[in-house]
């Protein structure tokens, strides 16, 4: 290998849990599967070798490839490493077969798996591979060339089903691969610690209640006045209310299955991308809609969302504020309290943007959309006032910087007598008596506690499991707009609005890359957000257009596959690149619902509406249009079928000039020729992959039970104690980041039940909130 620039990993490791005790798939369907796996990403060689394993290339094309990759290197031994990464196939990684076999056998729901299985067995079987591939040579005995013909036909198939099948199955094999490859790293000289990073910061030190072995089964008993289920933005904000008021507050996690939140201190973080994706984010990070056309990134972690957001602090603006409250009949949200509500959290995470710097990514927001004569602004920052170039923060903020709940509420809490517990999968709330009106009254809740290993973590098989019952007069639910409504449909409850309403600010992406290197992992992920096309419809629906993380495991997976060559020297090029979303206020939403066959799962019902898409591809021709005039060499999306803009050079050296008279134009001849391609091509379905990181409204809040799922102040419908806390309340999408909005509506919900209590908060407490 050549010499590259080498740094130290600070971070204490996070080792993942056993894997799964057995195995679905036969010895016959890993044949199959890693015959995908290295199909997408298979070991190139200029040589005929065994044509199964490896995918021979021409000499010239060879050449010219490690040509390529070595310039992008930079380094005078880099054809070595070029070389090296250009024989790495996916299957050959252990991590990366470990990380398909946890997918497989815990993460995805049983109807998925038998979906699966269903295409691997026809791929082994001569009819089955006729009808796929029109070959009858079972697939695992076709040469890698052969196959990905096949795979790259499946693009063009009349059939939805096969163009299905080609993306999520290439999308499978990118994710794992970017994360677990030992020389894509390399190739893009990324450190696993930020650069900036050189001693973890402090942190609370939160202590857990441990909960005792038992021999008989009998359940551990624990009370309190009231349980908050879940420790991210909503329940943070609400226990740390509830404890200041001199509540006996328990704070448990949420009930994610296998997905238990533990707390990691911050010298464990941030965590690699394969440890991170296991540990604090939900099902691994593997959450998708029914359909597979969304790709869902959802916080389990201490700290939930919170802990692994990119510090977007933004208010609800006024137009949606006006929205629930002329719609919805919520007055509370055009109201004075609510506004103090939405101060008092961003003071104490200290949010705004004086301290603010800007890295390549978003600086170039702000000057394309100041020449284009769009409105641009910085997004504040819940770093204490201070500044925060760390581009690595969604694994885990390793400074502490970044004054999430773990940082700031759940701390709070614990000084005003709060008790925590972690390894908590909640199963139900419980109900006792009820009221004369009907109504449910709340208990407590009921789940399975698990312990950390011996050595204080995960991997080790010396855990112990007990069930735990706390019994609580009043209930706070905060699992998340994914798991709320999942726990309340547990526990017995049936208002149709529980689960309805889902609304997921649906993002499609474009890229580009520059002449220079901009190591985009460096520097605050987003800063800068630009709200000209928020209105596209004039009735307060549009698109955002932001910065997205630049780690190379949540970008570069997320665009398209059209040959293992390609992909790899697209991958490449990340060094250069930098990279955005058209995030859409989606006007019109999705369900979630428990699994029929594991009702602790969650379900997702979600398609992004053409009417949706159609803003969505209009935020993205208008990002296009700023990099153009910003001058990057390439501009490329997400849309698979629109390929990438190539700036034409008659010297391919040659600098872009992007000020003055010769500055370029968006009306230039190639440059709309291709936005005409894009905007024909549109983002049809099934080919197209959409994201989410923010999912709202899936139990809203609303002034019945016939058009909501709680009322006013975060009351479930039909019960007494029951509260709801988190994003699942907003009465349609926020249309920004929704951190901010959660945490003051779960601060007005806790206010108004402490007051309802009788109990007399401090002024104190109410300053420092």
């Amino acid at each position: 290998m050549p010499e590259v620039a080498t740094y130290q990993i600070r971070q204490a490791p996070s080792p993942l849990p056993p894997g799964p005790s057995s195995d679905v798939l036969t010895a016959e369907h890993w044949g199959i599967l890693s015959a995908i796996a290295d199909t997408v990403i298979p070991s190139f060689a200029q040589f005929a070798g065994n044509r199964l394993l490896q995918h021979p290339l021409r000499g010239e094309i060879y050449r010219a490839s490690c040509k390529r990759l070595e310039h992008g290197i930079g380094l005078p031994d880099g054809n070595v490493l070029a070389t090296s990464y250009l024989a790495e196939s996916a299957f050959t990684q252990k991590e990366f077969k470990d990380g398909l076999t946890r997918l497989i056998n815990v993460q995805l729901h049983e109807e998925a798996r038998k979906q699966l299985i269903f295409i691997l067995n026809a791929l082994g079987s001569r009819a089955g591979s006729l009808l796929l591939t029109g070959y009858t040579t079972p697939h695992d005995c076709l040469p890698i060339q052969t196959r990905e013909e096949i795979l790259h036909g499946w693009t063009k198939a009349r059939l939805p089903l096969l163009r299905q099948l080609h993306r999520s199955l290439t999308t499978l094999v990118k994710v794992l691969w970017v994360r677990t490859s030992p020389t894509l790293g390399l190739m893009l000289n990324y450190p696993r610690t930020p650069v900036h990073q050189n001693a973890p910061g402090t942190s609370y030190p939160f202590t857990f209640v441990q909960i005792p072995p038992s021999t008989d089964n009998v359940p551990e008993v624990l009370e309190a006045d009231v349980v908050v289920v879940g420790s991210g933005c909503g329940s943070a904000v609400a226990a740390k209310t509830f404890a200041e008021a001199g509540m006996k507050v328990i704070v448990v996690v949420s009930p994610i299955p296998g997905d238990k939140s533990y707390y990691w201190p911050p010298e464990h973080l941030p965590m690699s991308e394969h440890e991170g994706f296991a540990h604090l984010f939900a099902n691994g990070g593997a959450l998708q809609s029914d359909d597979s056309s969304m790709a869902i990134v959802a916080g389990s972690a201490w700290g939930g969302g919170g802990t692994v957001n990119w510090s977007a602090s933004l208010q609800t603006q006024g137009f949606v504020r006006r929205e629930w409250s002329n719609k919805f009949g919520l007055s509370h949200f055009t109201s004075a309290a609510y506004q103090a509500d939405l101060d008092a959290v961003c003071d104490r995470m200290g949010v705004g943007t004086a301290a603010i710097e800007h890295n390549k990514t978003n600086q170039t927001l702000l000057d394309g959309a100041r020449k284009l004569g769009w409105n641009a602004k910085a997004v504040p920052q819940n770093t204490g006032g201070k500044a925060h170039n760390c581009g690595y923060c969604t694994l885990g903020c390793g400074s502490s910087g970044k004054q999430g709940p773990a940082e700031t509420f759940l701390p709070d809490a614990g000084r005003a007598g709060a008790t925590f517990i972690e390894g908590f999968d909640v199963q139900e709330v419980m109900f006792e008596n009820g009221t004369a009106a009907g109504e449910k009254r709340t208990a407590g809740v009921r789940g399975i506690w698990t312990s950390r290993d011996s050595s204080g973590g995960m991997a080790g098989t010396d855990r112990s499991s007990r069930q735990l019952i706390i019994k609580a007069p009043k209930v706070v639910v905060s699992c998340g707009s994914i798991y709320t409504p999942v726990l309340l449909r547990r526990s017995g409850l049936t208002n149709p609005h529980i689960g309805r309403h889902l609304h997921m600010h649906p993002v499609c992406l474009v890229g580009a890359v520059w002449d220079e290197d901009t190591m985009p992992w460096e520097g605050s992920i987003l800063t800068t957000v630009i709200n000209e096309f928020e209105n596209l419809d004039g009735e307060g629906y549009g698109v955002k257009l932001e910065a997205i993380c630049m780690l190379p495991g949540f970008f570069l997976p997320l665009f398209p596959w059209r040959s293992g060559l390609e992909y790899k020297e697209f991958a490449a090029k990340m060094k250069r690149m930098t990279g955005y979303i058209s995030l859409a206020r989606d006007r019109y939403g999705g369900r979630v619902y428990p699994d029929p066959v594991d009702c602790s799962r969650a379900r997702i019902q979600y398609t992004p509406s053409k009417y949706d898409k159609a803003h969505i591809l209009e935020g993205m021709v208008h990002l296009a249009e700023l990099l153009y005039v910003e001058g990057a060499r390439e501009i490329f999306t997400s849309v698979p079928s629109t390929p990438s803009f190539v700036r034409p050079f008659a010297d391919p050296e040659a600098k872009v000039l992007v000020t003055g008279i010769h500055a370029p134009s968006i009306n230039d001849a190639e440059f709309q020729a291709w936005v005409g391609k894009l905007r024909r091509a549109g983002l049809p379905s099934p080919d197209t992959g959409f994201a989410s990181a923010h999912q709202m409204g899936s139990c809203r809040m609303g002034t019945s039970a016939d058009n909501s799922a709680v009322d006013p102040n975060g009351r479930v419908w039909g019960t007494q104690g029951l509260y709801v806390c988190d994003a699942s309340v907003f009465p349609s999408a926020s249309g920004v980041n929704p951190m901010v909005t959660n945490m003051a509506i779960s601060r007005g919900i806790a206010r108004r039940i402490v007051e309802r209590e009788g109990i007399s908060v401090s002024t104190a407490a109410r300053a420092r909130l």
